[in-house]
Order: structure tokens, then C-alpha cells, then sequence
């Protein structure tokens, strides 16, 4: 009797033995139903052996072999676990973390049938040595689905007995159910001409066969999305299928479109977590199986198995999206890396403001460096960004004159606006002149939001509501106000100030109903809206061809921050909405109210100059010895009482002393935002300059954590955090 080793969705090292009759090598990867204690629970065959460190009478049995999908391949099974050991988590939450929903259920996964069947990569690669010389028919079957999915309904023409040779086949996943890739409608429109940098971007990243990092760093309007439109192209020519990784699910719909209009011929899905869970476990075989051309998704869509990968793309690879905050806390971006290194394929991280990490590493040659200095367009320029100094001025409702008259220009010559404004919702406190009283979330240690239309004071983090009230509840004064602006504010006071301009409102509380992105999206395309008012959600990947001028509001926020990334993070979001701005032929204008003209990071700005800038917060992270001049992990703990959490992690310190590791060990603290959704929260920072020497502390640290039981406290261990 064999003993599968079944990797399990919980929170334990695993994996488990169960002893299993029918299970072979070739199982591998498959999904099985096992008992665990009181539970059934799926699990993932990762390995079969003849013997067991524990007895065969302690062993339980697999119930059930599930033969719904094809075993994950051994790529991905390999790249879950290097995220096991690297992100400090158990393989087989790994595992699961990167499953549709539907797949980690115990029930068979009934796929809609495809009108076809073709073979999978198994199947490709060991079916003909399973054919017996004596069986011709199953040769000539064989030979037949060699030359391309073969229709159903053509299965018996090639041999009486096809159909059930077929379903045996797909018992042990040799052959699949698909649907072909469309036939081709439409000629192929030509190729756009490409500038001399698009060219040279595009020979220097297939210039070097196999594994090869390159960061395409392009400014806003640059064109790099047709730099990988066209290396697609020679992917799908040669057979390859392509993953293009992108950080918004907003964006999704939009490089849907551009990429079927590209390859009409071609099947292209999509994976984010909108999608319903039938949609995303359909989209997510299909890849599997080998029929998608081009998997577009966000980044869980790293994991997804794909038999015929020829390349990876990153876009917008600077993107703290890319960066799970719970549970796996994984990089979509460098587990992309560590993946296209497994496969000996070339991925490419695309951005016009690289995470700094990325960028020291293509300025040190670890990764190539791909430029595109100038707009694709010919007559598009870079906007002309001004800053307007409001030390002095008085602004209305957040607005100085000098912005709204700017504004009423562009509605006056027909042309498009932008006003970003990183902060929804109608005033971010509500507070009591006569007290000091400030509406917080009882939950949360963080302010409530006032939301007027709604007269509803939420918190953004944990969804806390409540009314809001019509005096203040510590003093009795009816004379309580909003202060500040957000997106709501704004819009009513433009919709006042400017009554003939039609003004449409962009963030997540305007995108709740499944569509209404899209829907907004059209009518901005469509030359119904004068005015944007929005948030982060129209920061980057949006290209409007009629929108001249980008207005900034609150922008000096992001320089209050203890944060070393804040600055970081503040100067792409300006750089990228700023590039909303004259895509077209139109000439661009961005005006950026701030109290801090003469800011080093708005010089920057002004002058477009990323690489100077990148170049100065490098040498200060040197100096100040922080990433990317060496690595970090921070070991975070939550619990009801503050205390609880500090006397956890002062334990779990004294742990780590007795390693004698030379590893930085700081105090625990409390976070930045002590208490989030009613438990309180503190941190422990550790560092070193060797990754190598980090990795060994924390693998011989975090078995002793487990020791603690500490069933009060929860904790995780988060590895290159983004938020210290």
C-alpha cells in the first residue's frame, strides 16, 4: 500500500500521510478528500512513498482521488514552495492561497463541458509511451489530437470506441474538454509603427534566451503597453502562452478589450477576486489546461498553472497591490521573478516610477534596464506641472481660485480635467469647536469619515457606521462641523462653483454596483463628462485622450509620515496621475496646491526627473540603512488588551536572543495604528544586511513561537514588509 503526503489547508507545517491504494506518482498534484480529525477536508497529493515514520495502523485512508482538473504542475507546486520557506508559512495554506474557492471545496468540480478535447501537458508528454503497439486505434487517436483539439462529435469518426478511450484518457488526465480558441473574424490589423526606444526596448528583452529580469522604466504615455502587446505577439507566434500580472482589477476590463482587439483569435481570460467563483475557477482551468493564450489577472493570478508559459509581464510593478497584507504575505513581483526563474523565461517589470528596490537592482546589473524617455506620440509633450503655493491663500472648500479658474478654462475650450483628491468620502473628521471632540471609530484607532449625502459618519478600515450625530456627545454643542476635504466635498463644490460642467465622481464608494467602472469609463471616453473628480482609482493605466489639465489637492499629506516608503510612495502617485495629463495632442497642465513649494520631491516633479530623485532616496536609505541596503521582516501580534500583545513579542524577542543570531532585534512596539477592527496591535522589527542570515533567524525562530500557545494573542511574521 502506498502513503500519499497530502498537503492540507491549515495552519500546520504538514505535510500529512494517509495511506492510499490507487494513488501513483502521477497523482501528483491532484486533488484528494481526506479525514483530518472531526473535518473533511481537499487536499493536494504533493508526494507518494512505500513507508511512513508512523505505523500503518495509525495512518488514515484518502476517501477520495478527485480527477476533475489536471495535478498542478510541478513548477507550481515548486514555486508554492519557495513561498513557504521564504514568507515563513505553512505549504499547504500556500497551496490553497492560490486555488480558485471552488477547487478547495471537498466536492467534484463539475466544469461546463468544452465542445473539443485536446491533450494536456501530461498527456503530452506520456500518453504515446502508454499506447500499446497492438492498439492502433488508440494510435491513430493519439496521432489525431497531436494535430490540434479534436470536436466531439468527431471523435467517432476516427474510431468506434474514441469517445470512451477519450474519458479514460481524461480519468488519468491525459486529454482535456476545452473550448478551441475562436476562429479568426477579422484580419489582423497591422502592427502600429513602434519609435526607435519601443524597439530597442523590445530587441533588448528577447535579445537573451531563458531566465532575464528587465525592468521597462517609461515614462506616463511612453507606450509600454504596446511594447508588450508586441512581445506577446512573438510569444503566441511561437506557441507560448503569456501571464500579465496587473495591480488594479479596475484596469482588468479596459487591457481586456485592447488585448482581444490585438488577438481576436486568441483566448484571453481574466483572474481577480471580482470575478464570481464558477467564472474564476473556469478562467483559472482553462489556463490550466493549456487553452488560454493570455491569463490577465491580479496577483494571486502568480500562482496559476500554465503548461506552455513563455514570459511574464509585470505592469505597474511598483504598486504596493502587488503586496498580500494578510495571511500569505507574499510579492506578486518577486515571486513572478523567483517563477519565471524555475521556467527559464524572461519576465519583464514595466513601470514609469519603479519601486526603488527594482530600480537599484537595474542600475547594479542584476536586472537589464529597457528606457522610454519620450511620449509614443509624436505631438504629445510632457505636461507643464506648476505648483500653487497656499501658505498665504485662502481656500473654499479646499479650492484656490487660481485652480477653479484653471478649470473653467479647460470646460470653456471643450477639454477634460482631473481632480485627484486621495481621500473619499465628504470631510475626513467631524469635530466640536467648543470641546475639541473628534468622531472616532470605536473599533478602530482611526477617525470616522463623514459622509453627507448619506449623514453617516464610517470608518475606512473596519466599515464601522454610525449616524451622524446632531450635536456633540461629549459637550451637547450643535455647532459641530466637518473639517477637511474629500472626494464628496469637492464634487459639491464644483457642482456649485462651475453649475454648467457635468462632473462625475470616481471611487470606491461611486464603483460599488458590479459595471458601474465600466459604465463611467464609457461616457469619459465618450465625451460625456467635463470634470473628474477622483481618487487613487484613476491614478495610472488610464489613457484620456481629451483630459489637458490634472488638478492635485492634499498632496503635502503624504510628507507628514514616519514612514521611510511615504515619500516613495507620494512621488509616483504624483508622477502617475500627473501623466493622465496631454496623452493626446492636446498640450498637458498639472497644479499641485502645497504648502512646501520649494519640497525637493516637487522640484523633482516638475522637472520630470524620476532618476534624480530615485538617486537621492537611494543615498538616504543607505545612510539611514534600510531596504534596499539590507532585508527586514517584521514579526506583527494582535490581541484584545495592548499588553497581552507586548508581553507576546518581548517572549518571542527573548527567543530570538538565544539564537545568538546577528541579526538586529529591535523593541516591540505598537503599530502605527494601534487598534484596527477591535484588537490591538504591536510589532517586533528584525534586520540584517544578509537575506541569507535573516532567513536562517526565522527559520529557527518561528517553530519556537509556536511553543508560546499563546491562544489570546494572534500573530504572523511578514518578510520584506511594506509597512515597518
Amino acid at each position: 500500500m502506498n502513503i500519499a503526503r497530502i498537503a492540507l489547508d491549515v495552519p500546520l507545517a504538514g505535510p500529512f500521510d494517509y495511506l492510499a491504494t490507487d494513488i501513483t506518482e502521477n497523482d501528483i498534484g491532484r486533488r484528494v478528500v481526506v479525514p483530518f480529525g472531526p473535518r473533511k477536508l481537499t487536499g493536494i497529493v504533493i508526494d507518494v512513498a512505500s513507508t511512513s515514520e508512523y505505523a500503518p495502523s495509525k495512518l488514515k485512508s484518502v476517501i477520495t482521488l478527485h480527477h476533475d482538473m489536471p495535478p498542478l504542475p510541478q513548477d507550481v507546486l515548486d514555486t508554492c514552495r519557495f513561498c513557504a520557506d521564504y514568507y515563513q508559512h505553512p505549504f499547504g495554506q500556500v497551496i490553497f492561497t492560490g486555488l480558485p474557492v471552488r477547487l478547495r471545496q471537498t466536492a467534484a468540480y463539475h466544469r461546463p463541458p468544452g465542445t473539443h478535447w485536446q491533450l494536456t501537458e501530461l498527456g503530452s508528454n506520456q500518453l504515446q509511451g502508454r499506447i500499446s503497439a497492438r492498439a492502433p486505434t488508440q494510435q491513430r487517436l493519439y496521432a489525431t489530437l497531436q494535430s490540434g483539439p479534436l470536436a466531439v462529435e468527431q471523435a467517432q469518426q476516427v474510431a468506434a470506441n474514441a469517445p470512451a478511450t477519450l474519458r479514460q484518457w481524461a480519468r488519468e488526465g491525459w486529454v482535456a474538454r476545452c473550448i478551441p480558441p475562436m476562429a479568426e473574424q477579422f484580419p489582423l490589423t497591422p502592427l502600429p509603427a513602434l519609435n526607435i526606444e519601443q524597439q530597442a526596448a523590445i530587441t533588448a528583452i528577447q535579445s537573451q534566451p531563458g531566465f532575464a529580469v528587465t525592468l521597462l522604466h517609461g515614462i506616463t504615455g511612453s507606450g509600454k503597453t504596446e511594447v508588450y502587446l508586441q512581445l506577446i505577439a512573438a510569444e503566441l507566434a511561437a506557441g507560448r502562452q503569456v501571464l500579465v500580472l496587473i495591480p488594479e482589477i479596475n484596469l482588468t476590463p479596459q487591457l481586456t478589450v485592447r488585448f482581444s482587439a490585438r488577438f481576436p483569435n486568441r483566448c484571453i481570460v481574466s483572474l481577480h477576486s471580482a470575478l464570481a467563483d464558477g467564472e474564476r475557477a473556469d478562467n483559472w482551468l482553462t489556463a490550466q489546461c493549456g487553452q488560454a493564450d493570455i491569463v490577465l489577472g491580479t496577483r494571486l493570478a502568480v500562482f496559476t498553472p500554465l503548461p506552455r508559459l513563455g514570459m511574464i509581464i509585470v505592469d505597474e510593478e511598483h504598486d504596493s497591490s502587488f503586496k498580500q497584507q494578510e495571511g500569505l504575505r507574499y510579492s506578486a513581483r518577486d515571486v513572478a521573478v523567483f517563477r519565471a526563474r524555475l521556467r527559464q523565461i524572461p519576465v519583464v517589470l514595466g513601470s514609469a516610477t519603479p519601486a526603488l528596490e527594482t530600480y537599484h537592482n537595474a542600475h547594479t546589473g542584476r536586472y537589464r534596464l529597457a528606457k522610454l524617455n519620450k511620449r509614443a506620440v509624436d505631438v504629445a509633450e510632457l505636461p507643464i506641472v506648476k505648483t500653487i503655493d497656499t501658505r498665504r491663500l485662502l481656500l473654499q472648500d479646499g479650492l484656490s481660485d487660481d485652480m477653479v479658474n484653471a478649470l473653467n478654462a479647460r470646460l470653456l475650450a471643450g477639454e477634460q480635467s482631473l481632480v485627484f483628491i486621495n481621500r473619499r468620502g465628504f470631510a475626513p473628521v467631524l469635530f466640536c469647536g467648543e470641546c475639541g471632540w473628534i468622531a472616532g471609530c470605536q473599533r478602530c484607532s482611526a477617525r470616522l469619515v463623514v459622509h453627507l449625502r448619506e449623514r453617516q459618519l464610517r470608518c475606512h478600515l473596519c466599515g464601522y457606521e454610525e449616524s451622524v450625530p446632531s450635536a456633540c456627545p461629549d459637550c451637547g454643542n450643535q455647532d459641530i462641523r466637518p473639517l477637511g476635504v474629500g472626494t464628496q466635498r469637492i464634487e459639491a463644490a464644483l457642482t456649485e462653483r462651475l453649475p454648467q460642467a457635468r462632473i462625475l465622481r470616481v471611487d470606491r464608494d461611486a464603483t460599488r454596483r458590479k459595471e458601474a467602472f465600466n459604465t463611467m469609463l464609457a461616457n469619459i471616453h465618450g465625451g460625456k463628462v467635463d470634470i473628474l473628480v477622483g481618487t487613487q482609482m484613476l491614478a495610472k493605466g488610464h489613457d484620456f485622450p481629451n483630459l489637458s489639465l490634472v488638478c492635485v489637492l492634499n498632496a503635502d499629506s503624504g510628507l507628514y509620515s514616519a514612514d521611510f516608503r511615504a515619500t516613495e510612495r507620494l512621488f509616483s502617485l504624483l508622477m502617475q496621475v500627473s501623466g493622465r495629463a496631454g496623452r493626446a495632442g492636446i498640450p498637458g497642465e498639472v497644479l499641485i496646491q502645497t504648502q512646501f513649494p520649494d519640497h525637493p520631491l516637487l522640484h523633482a516633479l516638475v522637472a520630470h526627473d524620476f532618476d534624480s530623485y530615485a538617486k537621492r532616496l537611494l543615498e538616504e536609505r543607505r545612510q539611514a540603512h534600510f531596504p534596499p541596503f539590507l532585508y527586514q521582516a517584521v514579526l506583527r501580534a494582535e490581541a484584545q488588551d495592548l499588553e497581552l500583545a507586548i508581553a507576546f513579542l518581548d517572549q518571542a524577542k527573548q527567543f530570538a536572543h538565544a539564537l545568538n543570531s546577528p541579526v538586529d532585534l529591535f523593541d516591540p512596539v505598537p503599530a502605527a495604528l494601534t487598534r484596527l477592527a477591535g484588537w490591538a496591535r504591536a510589532q517586533l522589527l528584525v534586520q540584517h544586511p544578509s537575506r541569507a542570515i535573516l532567513q536562517t533567524l526565522l527559520r529557527n525562530w518561528i517553530p519556537q513561537l509556536h511553543t508560546l500557545n499563546e491562544r489570546q494573542v494572534r500573530w504572523i511574521i511578514d518578510v520584506d514588509p511594506l509597512e515597518v
